[in-house]
């Protein structure tokens, strides 16, 4: 309730106290039908106050309802931005994600094919030490027979007359 309210709801209980104090001596006064309208004056007074209090009542819950829908609409308010905010932080994180599967998958896709060529590598090599092999023993035969060539020439020039 605002500080006029609460000075309006005053000026009008005391207006009415005011009135209430002078009632006892106007009742004594009167006799009769007038002591009737006296009450009955004051009924509807206290009526009016009654009255007016409800409805002061009834406005300040009226404002306190109002003010809360304005902050519960400025709550959603708020959770909506969040919300969207929260969405396009995603989307965006959704967006990055495709990004870095794809880089995965092409590296996965470059190390398949190093593998292959991996492969391919240590077959030739395999290949290239069994020639190295067989050129080394056939080489080694080839040298055997030259000694054996030269020890027989030697032999034979020398020794055999």
């Amino acid at each position: 309730m605002s500080s006029e309210e609460f000075e309006k709801l005053h000026d009008f209980y005391k207006s009415l106290y005011d009135e209430l104090k002078l009632m006892p001596e106007r009742v004594w006064r009167c006799h009769g039908e007038e002591k009737k309208r006296l009450v009955r004056v004051f009924d509807e007074r206290l009526g009016e106050a009654e009255e007016f209090t409800h409805l002061q009542s009834q406005r300040t819950l009226l404002i306190q309802g109002t003010q809360y829908l304005n902050e519960a609409s400025q709550s959603i308010e708020r959770s909506s931005r969040i919300a969207a905010e929260s969405e396009q932080i995603g989307t965006d994180i959704i967006e990055e994600l495709g990004g870095q599967r794809e880089q995965l998958e092409r590296s996965r896709d470059r190390l398949v094919h190093t593998g292959e060529n991996l492969s391919k590598s240590r077959k030739v090599l395999r290949a290239m030490s069994r020639r190295l092999v067989t050129n080394k023993l056939l080489l080694g035969v080839i040298i055997l027979m030259e000694l054996a060539i030269l020890g027989a020439v030697v032999y034979l020039k020398f020794f055999r007359k």
